[in-house]
């Protein structure tokens, strides 16, 4: 997985939008009965369709709000939108994201999804990485 700057968790601590952003019971429960990689592997196909491409359809809008815990470390991690994206991770809309651009968000949105299910555990309890 890609190194992310520890500056990047900094700068989404400051941001009181991007900071509310927890997963709820059910994508907590989602994620506990999938596990991880069954999850990235949804992650990494929500990203190659929705928003590597330099145009998305929707783009703004493309991303839910709930109902997948990927959806919310989106929304957490500033991986929603290619607006979103450029602010966030430098990398310019109106250009196709290549393997490694998404390798990273995929890495972005992996460890918000890990630091976030330890943080409402109260203790660094791995989430399930079974399957």
């Amino acid at each position: 997985m890609p190194a992310i700057p520890a500056a990047l968790w900094e700068r989404l601590a400051y941001s009181r939008f991007r900071a509310r952003f927890h997963l709820g019971a059910r994508e907590r429960a989602y994620l506990d009965r999938h596990g991880l990689p069954e999850v990235m592997t949804h992650a990494a196909r929500f990203l190659a369709t929705r928003l590597a491409p330099a145009h998305p359809d929707k783009d703004g809008r493309q991303t839910p709000w709930r109902g997948h815990p990927v959806f919310i470390a989106q929304h957490a991690t500033g991986t929603c939108c290619r607006g979103c994206v450029a602010k966030w991770h430098a990398m310019p809309a109106g250009q196709p994201l290549d393997d490694g651009q998404q390798a990273y968000l995929l890495a972005v949105i992996q460890e918000w999804l890990r630091r976030d299910a330890a943080a409402q555990d109260g203790a660094d309890t791995p989430i399930s990485d079974r399957r």
